[in-house]
């Protein structure tokens, strides 16, 4: 697992003084940065490995100000070229949302899916969700 805590900034909070839905998908994104270092340790835009297939998110509380967040992330699934990355963010105690990412490792030249090397797949084996 990878964890990761945020300060929740006052501006990410909207109208009905909670934390705005679309806030969510930048703090999960942030939390997926240790995997994005696994296929490229610089973390090189000019060669990035990794495409965005889907993603899904849960509300299940709301978050507010004032009150630190933490992004856990899993690997919940591994095929030969892509992987599920599900994530919980919890405040308080109290698990708020989840998410389910799905990426692909990709190789822009050739606009194709490449298959996952075996280290790499051991690391993400080593994250994966517990049952």
């Amino acid at each position: 697992m990878y964890s990761e805590e945020f300060n929740v900034r006052f501006y990410e909070t909207d109208a009905l003084a909670h934390v705005s839905n679309t806030v969510l998908v930048g703090w999960f994104e942030t939390g997926r940065e240790p995997l994005f270092k696994l296929f490229t340790p610089e973390l090189d835009l000019q060669n990035w490995p990794l495409i965005l297939a889907s993603y899904k998110v849960d509300f299940l509380e709301q978050i507010y100000y004032g009150q630190k967040v933490q992004v856990k992330t899993y690997i919940s699934r591994i095929g030969t070229s892509s992987f599920d990355v599900y994530q919980e963010l919890w405040q308080k105690q109290k698990k708020c949302a989840t998410g389910t990412t799905t990426l692909v490792h990709f190789d822009f030249q050739t606009k194709k899916a490449v298959a996952i090397n075996e280290k790499i797949r051991a690391i993400l084996l080593e994250n994966g969700y517990p049952e």
